[in-house]
């Protein structure tokens, strides 16, 4: 990417900040937590994932016995996430195969890595693909990078960040390229919160958005 995506990137990313606030992000979340929970929240609406991430915690209240878990049994349990029977055997493989590599249900080794490393170690893992890596590496670890879920996709690619073709997966590489390191942590949170209430995929209020002299799908009046 050139200096004038990167500087039009840094420009966006401070409207943002300016209008939705500069939300720098805490390590809250424990890592196998926060892997397992983005694994129940793929598809369906954070109110069924979060009912899910419930019920499987009182059910079974150590990993150890999530992975040790009759696979139907489990998938039950997590049944309001959706997807529910492939849900169960992604995390119970991916448990699996932390705890053969590791030794333990401990993912606090990706501390010592750095962040391209430590997401090609999560993406080796059965069934997680870039999106929850940066997840868990944002949301645990602090890292800078940006999980680019369908609100981040359309906005990024509409403002012409990205090109239009481009794959949710081949975005995020190239969004992280050109985006300053110190802005990455509160962009993932500002640009959902935009294509939530402004760059919504059905009827855009563009004529209301503070990005709108920034924004090639705009300029070229798609979206009338």
């Amino acid at each position: 990417m050139d200096d004038a995506a990167r500087k039009k990137a840094t420009h966006i990313c401070r409207l943002l900040q300016q209008n939705y606030g500069d939300t720098v992000v805490e390590q809250a979340s424990p890592p196998i937590d926060e892997l397992v929970m983005t694994i129940l929240s793929q598809n369906t609406t954070d109110v069924n994932s979060q009912r899910a991430y419930d019920n499987l915690r009182t059910t079974y209240p150590t990993w150890e016995e999530v992975m040790s878990a009759p696979e139907d049994e489990m998938a039950r349990v997590i049944r309001s996430s959706g997807y529910y029977k492939l849900k169960a055997k992604r995390i119970k493989a991916a448990l699996s195969e932390i705890q053969r590599r590791v030794g333990d249900l401990d993912l606090s080794l990706l501390s010592d890595m750095a962040t391209d490393d430590a997401a090609q170690w999560l993406t080796s893992l059965h069934g997680v693909g870039p999106k929850t890596a940066a997840i868990v590496l944002l949301f645990s670890f602090g890292r800078p990078t940006l999980p680019v879920d369908t609100h981040v996709w359309r906005v990024t690619r509409r403002l012409g960040l990205v090109p239009l073709k481009v794959s949710r997966e081949n975005a995020q590489p190239m969004l992280e390229s050109i985006i300053p390191a110190h802005c990455l942590c509160s962009l993932n949170h500002n640009l959902v919160l935009h294509g939530r209430r402004v760059c919504r995929a059905r009827n855009p209020l563009c004529s209301e958005c503070f990005l709108s002299t920034l924004c090639d799908w705009y300029a070229s009046g798609t979206w009338k």
